[in-house]
């Protein structure tokens, strides 16, 4: 996985709810600091990073520094769509297409219309000659991709326009995306997950979608919050000795309860990481953060965590 960050894009997805967004600032925070020129793209009118970073979310569309080397940008389709007018639309004006009934009615109608436009700003962000002039090229884009289901329907949309437009700069522009997501020199896919049953089965269900759709495969699994295993069986059967009699104190049964709860939750989350191995992914855990919230240094923490495996 060493040569993921070497991508021009990097797309990352999962479950809902695992950290696919703290893995994504993770992994900007960490290719900043190689000194990449960075951008992590979210998906509709989020604007979470920049919180992290104790600034002001910019509107959707504009292009913020978070740090040195390191910048965030939430599309929104209508804006992406007007841009990409723009530039087609040469002398005409982008707003005067974007008005026009007929095109109102194709963006609308279209199946997943909004998702090709997402996806044509992601590969805009990928070129060295920007559609705006002056507008700064960036060495890695982070695509902060929405849970599974939704993004293999972004993932998908080129190959969705590639049947409705077979010629004209609609195919023209669908077959470059396709190219972009479909080359692996030019880009990698990671999976965050969590060690639970069905963020695992999502996975591998991911993993085969990518392989029917794009003909590509997971880069590397993420795996989130491992807890690690504390005791050995011998310590294991001390402490059940210790809390196991009718005479030992309350807090001493509970404390003997929760270690062996903790113990079975780890190990539980061992047999997980196994269903991931068995299929040959390639499997990076972050282990869990015992922190009352997730802030810009636990972001650190974990970029520090995934610097030696990345």
């Amino acid at each position: 996985m060493a040569s993921v960050l070497e991508r021009k894009l990097l797309v990352i997805t999962g479950k809902g709810g695992v950290g696919r967004t703290t893995v994504a600032a993770a992994i900007g925070v960490l290719a900043a600091d190689r000194g990449l020129r960075t951008i992590v793209v979210e998906v509709g009118a989020q604007g979470r990073l920049p919180g992290l970073f104790a600034l002001a979310p910019p509107a959707p569309g504009v292009e913020a520094q978070l740090d040195e080397h390191l910048w965030t940008i939430s599309i929104d389709p209508d804006r992406a769509l007007l841009e990409w007018l723009q530039k087609l639309g040469g002398r005409i004006s982008g707003r005067m297409l974007a008005a026009s009934g007929t095109f109102q009615y194709f963006a609308a109608a279209a199946p997943g219309a909004k998702e090709l436009v997402s996806m044509i700003k992601i590969w805009e962000l990928t070129q060295g000659e920007r559609w705006r002039r002056r507008a700064g090229s960036y060495d890695l884009v982070i695509l902060d991709a929405p849970a599974t289901g939704h993004a293999l329907g972004m993932l998908r949309s080129p190959h969705t326009f590639g049947a409705i437009a077979r010629v004209g700069p609609i195919a023209a522009q669908a077959e470059s995306v396709r190219e972009l997501l479909e080359d692996p020199a030019q880009s990698s896919y990671v999976a965050v997950a969590q060690a639970t049953e069905m963020a695992v089965a999502e996975t591998l269900e991911l993993h085969d979608e990518l392989l029917s759709q794009l003909h590509r495969e997971l880069d590397a699994v993420l795996v989130n919050g491992v807890l690690p295993l504390r005791f050995t069986a011998s310590e294991l059967q001390r402490i059940d000795q210790l809390g196991g009699g009718a005479d030992a104190p309350a807090v001493v049964r509970a404390s003997m309860l929760a270690a062996r709860s903790v113990h079975n939750r780890a190990r539980f989350q061992r047999n997980q990481l196994a269903r991931l191995r068995r299929r040959e992914l390639k499997v990076l855990t972050i282990p869990f953060l015992f922190a009352a919230q997730l802030d810009l240094e636990a972001v650190r923490k974990i970029a520090a965590q995934l610097s030696r495996k990345l």
